[in-house]
This record gives C-alpha cells, sequence and structure tokens, in this order.
C-alpha cells in the first residue's frame, strides 16, 4: 500500500483491503491485533478499576481516532478491518492483564512484571531502530 496521498474508506469488514491475491491477507490483521495488545495491557494497568466495557470503549475510541486522522491527512486507507482488529488486540490485552493479576494475586506484582517487559522491548526497539539506520 501506497501510504502517501490516500485517501479511501473501507466500511466492509474483511473486504477488498484484506484480500490480496483474491486470498484474505491474515499477515495484516494479525499486525493490527498485536499492535493494541500492549496498549490494552497499559490501559487495564492505569485504570484497574475501570469495567472491562469501558477500557474497550477508550481502546475502540482511539483506533477510530487514528483512522479519522489517516483518512483527514491522508496518509492511509481507513478501514473498518483496522479498527475491529486494533479493538480486540486491545481487548486481549486487558483481559490479559485482568487475568496475569488474578495469577499472581498483586496488581502490584503484575505492573512490577509488565513495566520490566515494558522496558525490555523498548530498549530492543531502540537498538533495532539505530541498527536499521546504521546500516543505510
Amino acid at each position: 500500500h501506497e501510504l502517501t496521498q490516500l485517501r479511501s474508506i473501507n466500511l466492509i469488514p474483511y473486504g477488498d483491503s484484506a484480500i490480496v491475491n483474491q486470498q484474505v491477507d491474515f499477515s495484516e490483521i494479525y499486525m493490527n491485533i498485536l499492535a493494541f495488545v500492549p496498549f490494552g495491557i497499559y490501559l487495564a494497568m492505569l485504570k484497574p478499576n475501570s469495567a472491562i466495557v469501558k477500557l474497550v470503549a477508550i481502546v475502540g475510541f482511539t483506533s477510530l481516532s487514528i483512522e479519522v486522522i489517516q483518512y483527514l491527512f491522508t496518509i492511509g486507507a481507513s478501514d473498518i478491518t483496522d479498527l475491529i482488529g486494533n479493538t480486540f488486540g486491545g481487548l486481549l490485552g486487558i483481559l490479559f492483564d485482568r487475568v496475569s493479576v488474578k495469577i499472581l494475586k498483586s496488581r502490584q506484582k503484575t505492573n512490577k512484571i509488565f513495566n520490566i517487559l515494558a522496558t525490555i522491548a523498548t530498549a530492543s526497539f531502540l537498538i533495532l531502530v539505530a541498527l536499521i539506520f546504521m546500516a543505510n
């Protein structure tokens, strides 16, 4: 997909935008889900007493906002499939947080583990970006 000067809206879930060579391209769907799992975890950590429905609504609204911004600034295709995948990923993150708290029997332990993992992931990402820039 060309990201510059593209303005389109797909309101058919798993329609044309998800089909490549007449087959559903699951990789983009999976990437949208995975991209929003951490957001769901962080949101659940920040608002531990909020109802799951409220947290999912925040994730959905955030995803919708991203799709609208893409459309307004012509920086990609606005797609209902992305909205569904992003929201589902956020839900998975929220549920993962809630289950982790139950397993570890402590919000503090869970937050500590997630913060350590987030620090490692962020450092790894920054190192990867630096390596990519140095290679070019």
